[in-house]
């Protein structure tokens, strides 16, 4: 068996991770401060949550195909995007973004508002505020998405197949490579890539439980 769907399902998921971490934070926090088309802003970003993952792959190969203003645009620096690496990044990406971002502001939601209030009024800048009040306080909430959007991440199929596709050592995930070992009648390889797709996303788990239950403890202060 070899191990390159392995070592590109992994490359995949934690740069996709980090990409939907920091932008499911940012999108939560400026959603929780919008007065006006929250409901929209939010539908918007929660929408590939709710589709199936062939149509997001469907609309991000129309996107950035070669046919596109997007496509056009960037082969004009020879870049290309569909069918490569960088496309099963950019669909991982946007499968576990909605998850990050409504566990991210879920979290932000359940922090008191006065606490927030009563930091502006002393003076204290946003800066300060987000790193010091918001982030402490929904550190358990953006630990759960980052556990949801990695494991989602890594089991991601359908916008990968249908946007990255399936070229082994290029753009072949553990998934995918699940997928043809299927149609090649191949039963005992798809079943050794489905149980180290099962044991990667159990450790994985179990590990940011664990954090998540240690950080999220109150912890004892002495006076």
């Amino acid at each position: 068996m070899e191990y390159a769907p392995l070592i590109i399902t992994l490359k995949t998921a934690v740069v996709a991770t980090v990409v939907t971490f920091f932008l499911g934070i940012g999108l939560a926090l400026v959603v929780v401060r919008m007065r006006r088309f929250q409901g929209l802003a939010d539908a918007v970003i929660t929408l590939p949550l709710v589709l199936p993952p062939t149509v997001i792959g469907f609309f991000l190969l129309l996107a950035f195909g070669r046919r596109s203003l997007i496509g056009k645009f960037l082969l004009q620096f020879d870049v290309t995007i569909v069918f490569t690496w960088k496309a099963a990044v950019m669909a991982a990406i946007v499968v576990s973004l909605p998850l990050m971002y409504r566990t991210a502001r879920g979290a932000f939601e359940q922090i008191d508002p006065n606490i927030l209030g009563a930091a502006r009024t002393l003076g204290v800048s946003e800066w300060r505020i987000f790193w010091h009040i918001l982030v402490p306080n929904a550190r358990s909430g953006i630990l759960a998405g980052l556990v949801l959007s990695f494991t989602r991440a890594l089991g991601e199929f359908g916008a990968t197949i249908m946007f990255a596709g399936n070229i082994p050592g290029v753009t072949q995930t553990m998934s995918t490579a699940v997928y043809a070992a299927v149609q090649a009648n191949d039963y005992d390889l798809a079943f050794n890539w489905a149980i180290v797709i099962i044991v990667f996303s159990l450790v994985f788990v179990t590990l940011m439980n664990a954090l998540i239950a240690r950080t999220g403890a109150p912890q004892r202060r002495e006076v």
